[in-house]
């Protein structure tokens, strides 16, 4: 559960959820991933870092790179937890279900 906990508080930040779906699209250096945004590369690390901390990414070094890619693994422990508040929320559908459909329809009076 701990890891869920910082995964979810690095995902809390709105440049960090950003900088993960650039990442969704493929391997990307710390240059490449600090174009689109208005800050400096230094900011864009240090996002990096709490993504890295909270085990949603991984960076490794190529020279002077930092190429960072997406965490496969984290990323389906997260999958799994919102899989099982799916299938609570599926059951919860399913019993309301199951009561509107026992119910009797009432009839309306006419309106004057």
């Amino acid at each position: 559960m701990a890891t869920l906990d910082s995964a979810f508080s690095a995902l809390a930040d709105p440049t960090r959820r950003a900088l993960l779906a650039r990442l969704a699209l493929g391997e990307a250096s710390v240059m490449e991933l600090a174009e689109p945004f208005e800050m400096t590369q230094p900011a864009i690390s240090r996002h990096l870092k709490v993504l890295e901390g909270a085990g949603l990414i991984i960076r490794r070094v190529e020279g002077t790179r930092r190429p960072c890619r997406l965490a496969p693994a984290a990323i389906s422990e997260i999958d799994q937890w919102l899989g099982m508040l799916r299938q609570a929320l599926a059951k919860n559908y399913d019993r309301l279900d199951d009561v509107l459909a026992t119910m009797k329809p009432r009839k309306r009076k006419p309106r004057r």
